[in-house]
């Protein structure tokens, strides 16, 4: 790998390691990362290190020890109900909102949609799971309110994370989503307000109730 041409590039490139590997559940929560260990597989120094683990530390995914290492944090039961909560609020909100939808947005939700199903096929969940935040978001950015757009935004890490693990423990649940974001975009092609908010609030349900362990 080559040299970085200063400390915040090599910063960048740590922080963008650790990060895909907490995302796609290579450092699994209870994991302790030294700063040597990545250092050596990033080739940086240490400084850069040191930057980049303070930088995931602010965004609540890792816990730092001083001459120890960094913990990865597991997803706690409280975060799981507090990200829940909040995206069933938004994403009923903006789906309403997003009726009639413009062709425009019909078309993009389509592409992530075939793209979500591509990766599905293909084995690769962590791009699935990567599309399938990108499929909600596009709904959230179709209702035009950018104050939301931002808070959505700031859960689309704890989002993906949270679904890896899921698709990983329930293998069924890739077709399953599927088919619950085609009946999204069908309630939004036909214009059905009161259609799209149910397939919104069945699709957020199901998945509350299968990281609490009561169904499929």
């Amino acid at each position: 790998m080559p040299a970085a041409t200063s400390t915040g590039t090599a910063a960048d490139r740590v922080y963008q390691h650790v990060k895909q590997g907490v995302l796609d559940r290579r450092y699994e929560g209870g994991t302790l990362l030294t700063e040597g260990e990545l250092a050596e597989a990033v080739g940086v120094s240490r400084t850069p290190v040191r930057e980049a683990l303070l930088r995931l530390e602010t965004e609540g995914l890792l816990k730092l020890y001083p001459k120890k290492g960094a913990l990865v944090q597991a997803v706690s039961a409280q975060e799981i109900t507090d990200v829940l909560e909040t995206r069933l609020l938004v994403e009923e909100f903006t789906v309403r909102r997003a009726v009639p939808a413009p062709p425009a947005l019909l078309e993009r939700l389509a592409g992530l949609l075939e793209e979500q199903r591509r990766h599905a096929a293909g084995g690769d969940l962590a791009a699935m799971m990567a599309a399938d935040r990108a499929f909600h978001a596009e709904i959230v950015r179709g209702a035009g309110n950018q104050i939301l757009c931002r808070l959505y935004d700031q859960l689309r890490d704890r989002q993906l994370r949270m679904g890896v693990a899921l698709l990983h423990s329930h293998p069924d649940r890739v077709e399953r989503t599927l088919a619950e974001h085609t009946e999204i975009l069908e309630a939004l092609r036909a214009g059905d307000e009161e259609a799209a908010a149910a397939a919104v609030r069945g699709h957020i349900g199901r998945v509350e109730s299968l990281v609490r362990g009561q169904g499929r």
